[in-house]
């Protein structure tokens, strides 16, 4: 069933989100706070509000797809524009960003009080499986409301994981990239150990990668490090502000050492100029120059 949606923020994520809901046939309104990043979702059939509000307003669906909890609590909720008072009673407001699980349940009570319906839909993947529609979808919020938004989500992501109540799914969101950031940074410490040693690096890696101790996540990062292709896909910006939330979300560095370990790493990264770079740029910190 075709459906109103709004879209708002159209970054690498949101824009190619946006892309795939106009192929499965939805009515689309885009917002992002640069309106020129709107032009080629318009020219396919989108149309473009002036606010987050606007844009809400007649939409089934709301999706906020932005930076961070600064953004995202501007987008709902900024006096003269937020999308939560531009929504109709039986809209559904979904946010997708990576944000701190403390604000979403701050979100996620405000929209309670206003009665409207609300999950959390962070998403794993990043511009390829975004693209292809194949996201991987961590939902909070009420299980009746997510069957709702289900054909949407659908058309966007290949897998809908239902982990319980607000604030659920931005943890488990957090502490996956948690996970590949202590990935990145550990390989990037050992391409550099390995080159510096004189060692065929390419061929060490392949026989570690034979072993049970890899993952699948590493072959793609181990090969864009031994290849310098550093294009973003997940810059280093934003792992390091994962992370950072992912050691907040924890209460102190000393109760998540290694995750703090690694967001150190990409603190440095990011103070060499690296932030705009792939994450995996960081493998520069560790190899000797020759």
């Amino acid at each position: 069933m075709t459906k109103n949606i709004a879209v708002l923020g159209l970054g690498a994520m949101g824009s190619r989100m946006a892309a795939n809901l106009l192929k499965a046939g939805h009515a689309v309104t885009v917002w992002n706070r640069t309106p020129q990043a709107a032009a080629a979702l318009v020219t396919r059939g989108a149309n473009q509000a002036r606010t987050p509000k606007e844009a809400a307003d007649g939409a089934d669906v709301i999706i906020s797809m932005v930076r961070d909890d600064a953004a995202s609590r501007d987008v709902w909720l900024a006096l003269d524009g937020g999308a939560l008072a531009g929504m109709g009673s039986g809209a559904i407001a979904i946010e997708s960003s990576t944000v701190t699980p403390g604000w979403i349940r701050e979100l996620g009570a405000i929209a309670g009080e206003k009665r409207k319906a609300f999950l959390e839909a962070p998403v794993v993947g990043s511009r390829p499986q975004a693209e292809a529609g194949q996201l991987i979808y961590l939902v909070g919020g009420d299980e009746a409301v997510l069957e709702q938004a289900r054909p949407v989500l659908s058309a966007m992501g290949s897998t809908i994981n239902h982990l319980g109540p607000i604030g659920s799914g931005a943890l488990v969101k957090l502490c996956t990239n948690a996970l590949l950031g202590v990935q990145v940074t550990v390989l990037a410490e050992l391409i550099g150990l390995l080159t510096n040693s004189g060692i065929d690096t390419a061929r060490a890696i392949q026989a570690i990668g034979a072993t049970a101790a890899w993952s699948p996540a590493a072959n793609h990062l181990s090969g864009s490090m031994l290849a310098g292709n550093f294009t973003p896909q997940f810059p280093i910006e934003l792992i390091e502000k994962d992370l950072n939330y992912a050691v907040s979300a924890a209460g102190s560095p000393e109760a998540a050492p290694t995750i703090a370990a690694a967001l150190g790493v990409f603190g440095k990264a990011i103070a060499k100029g690296f932030g705009d770079e792939n994450m995996t740029g960081v493998v520069r910190m560790f190899v000797k120059a020759r």
